[in-house]
């Protein structure tokens, strides 16, 4: 079909197609269907997608870490913010640098011996249960531990990776380090994909939720070196052998909360006993001392800060994250529930809020 002019003219087609829905309650019905699939298909993505999402949290939370350093430090040196984020950070690789240097190659030594003394103390505390009656065979130390991996296979899978993923834990660097020299531009990309009428109280939840994730990690760092230091002192005083190594293992698993304190506990009771009955029971003391001024002083001074969790239900989202994501879950899971508490009682404030309004 051709116009006056002779230019072509386009056919406009008065059949309805396959896709035009002309009854308004069907179209509004196919709407809430599309949106129900698209949220399946979300969801079935994150579990696809659950390591590399993990790794990002972990990089807030590394940036958090980060940025709370920086707001301390202008605290007292009022400088530039990128200035003061540099400072921390070459604080940062400066202790690491050093503690490499002056203790590294002792550290090395003590961790080769650490796994034969584990081993010979555990085999010698099943040989002390035989001899009681507790166990009806000769346990074999091997064997037993064998049977325990076959048990609890995904958990100490989780539990294995302490010591590995270097790239990981480069990966959370880099991005915290992304995240905490711009946040203001990943915050106003995310609010962009909401609704104009949430993201006010997006961006309120976000501040929320940045300064008890501060918060958390502030007390989190705080009781690492604090464990770390006074274990190491304690036992290099009673001349308790790798007592480097066992002050630089509690302090790192002090990051796990309920988890951590026990398996460092442990290494540190084996090692002591190693070096006769007194040693151990010295080693038991200090371990009780440590965790118990690391309980009823710090965690409940940094705890009135921040996000009140239940220790129930932290260890039971450590259990729950570290199956299913490995160890970078295990370390982020408190991280996590506290930053979904917040999300969960801001959303209780706005239904009540809506409710009010409503009469």
């Amino acid at each position: 079909m051709s116009d006056d002019s002779g230019a072509a003219v386009p056919v406009v087609p008065t059949r309805t197609g396959p896709t035009d829905i002309s009854d308004g309650v069907v179209r509004a019905e196919a709407k809430k269907a599309a949106v129900w699939l698209g949220m399946a298909a979300l969801i079935v993505l994150a579990v696809f997608l659950a390591q590399p999402l993990m790794v990002i949290f972990g990089g807030v939370v590394f940036a958090a870490m980060i940025d709370g350093g920086q707001r301390l430090l202008g605290r007292v040196l009022p400088v530039p913010r990128g200035l003061r984020i540099a400072i921390v950070l070459l604080a940062g690789v400066s202790f690491a640098v050093w503690l490499f240097y002056s203790a590294g190659n002792q550290i090395a030594a003590q961790a080769s011996e650490l796994p034969t003394i584990v081993r010979t103390q555990a085999q010698r505390a099943l040989d002390w249960a035989h001899s009681r009656g507790m166990l009806m065979e000769q346990a074999d130390f091997s064997r037993v531990a064998e049977q325990v991996i076959g048990g609890v296979g995904p958990v100490t899978r989780a539990l294995g990776g302490i010591f590995g993923g270097f790239t990981t834990a480069f990966l959370i660097a880099i991005l915290g380090i992304y995240f905490v020299l711009e946040p203001d531009i990943y915050q106003r990309g995310f609010a962009w994909m909401l609704p104009l009428e949430n993201r006010e109280r997006f961006h309120g939840t976000a501040q929320k939720m940045g300064r008890s994730l501060r918060m958390l990690l502030f007390g989190r760092l705080i009781g690492m070196t604090v464990e770390g230091i006074a274990t190491w002192i304690a036992l290099a005083v009673y001349g308790v052998p790798m007592a480097a190594l066992l002050g630089i293992l509690t302090g790192l698993l002090a990051f796990l909360p309920n988890i951590g304190a026990p398996i460092s506990g442990l290494l540190m009771v084996m090692v002591g006993f190693s070096g006769g009955t007194a040693m151990g029971v010295y080693c038991i003391v200090v371990y009780f001392v440590v965790q118990t001024v690391d309980g009823n002083v710090i965690v409940p001074m940094v705890a009135k800060r921040t996000a009140d969790l239940a220790p129930a239900l932290v260890l039971g989202a450590q259990l729950i994250f570290g199956v299913l994501f490995g160890i970078l879950g295990l370390a982020l899971a408190d991280p996590i529930v506290a930053m979904l508490k917040i999300a969960l009682e801001r959303q209780a404030e706005r239904n009540k809020e809506v409710a009010a309004a409503d009469g």
